[in-house]
């Protein structure tokens, strides 16, 4: 394939409309790529470290949700995030409650 052909496939690849575009986006969705793994990762150590939590709670006689714990993430989230960081931490805290 010749390089204006690999350019055309890249520009299309990324809806840009420039060559310097389309290595820009390029760039950019990698790190994309490599953020989303990392983020994956972090949800899934804090779905461990939760479950720990939980089996600590509902063990020493306690309920496995804290509600008053879930109220203070959920304004960390919103007051970092704005409005959409409340639906944030409700999925989080949703995938983090678990099956203990």
């Amino acid at each position: 394939m010749s390089s204006t052909a690999a350019a055309r496939t890249a520009t299309e690849v990324t809806g840009a409309h420039t060559d310097e575009a389309a290595s820009l986006i390029g760039d950019a969705r990698s790190r994309i790529d490599t953020l989303d793994d990392r983020i994956i990762g972090l949800v899934q150590e804090r779905m461990a470290v939760s479950s720990v939590i939980q089996e600590a709670r509902i063990t020493s006689g306690g309920r496995r949700v804290n509600l008053s714990r879930e109220m203070e993430i959920l304004g960390q989230y919103r007051d970092a995030l704005g409005r959409p960081g409340t639906s944030l931490a409700m999925t989080l805290l949703e995938l983090c409650r678990g099956r203990v």
